[in-house]
């Protein structure tokens, strides 16, 4: 029996409306949560790529990819989890400042190489890309000082070196 885990899911699709509804609902009556979801255009603008993060075991993640390709949008859906690959996330954090506790927390933003790109007078904006755990870390030594709002991305990912998931 294989181990359930994490996969990335690079799917290639047209660039129509109503794709993402689909593909969402093809999860849905499955009976699988999506932990991950990040869409947007590619080098080609009729195709947009999808990178789904998905919790399950190999068997029902190549049901899943079966499914996809039965999708009439669906160009291309590739497993990043069984190749080589990179992956990135983004956040925006607002979190609460005060005179005292400022300079500490540029110290974090500094450590982290995150940006700061908004300070209020009592908040500051800090954006950070990077891994999950990165961004969960960073997360969790501001959380302390009062994290007021916060964004995270869905995974964007691709293969590393010359393979692609092109056409």
């Amino acid at each position: 029996m294989t181990d359930m885990q994490y996969h990335t899911l690079s799917i290639l699709v047209e660039n129509n409306s109503g794709v993402l509804t689909r593909v969402a609902a093809l999860f849905a009556r499955r009976g699988y949560n999506i932990d991950s979801l990040a869409v947007g255009m590619t080098e080609d603008p009729d195709v947009s790529r999808m990178t789904i993060v998905v919790h399950g075991d190999d068997a029902v993640i190549e049901q899943v990819i079966k499914q996809l390709y039965k999708l009439i949008e669906v160009i291309k859906v590739v497993d990043l989890s069984k190749e080589e690959y990179v992956d990135r996330e983004l956040a925006l954090i607002k979190v609460a400042t005060t005179s005292e506790t400022r300079a500490e927390i540029l110290q974090i933003v500094e450590i982290f190489r995150a940006k700061v790109i908004d300070v209020g007078s009592n908040t500051m904006v800090i954006e950070i890309t990077g891994g999950s755990e990165k961004i969960s870390a960073i997360e969790k030594l501001l959380r302390p000082f009062g994290i007021k709002e916060l964004a995270r991305t869905g995974k964007v990912g691709l293969l590393r070196g010359s393979k692609d998931t092109a056409k």
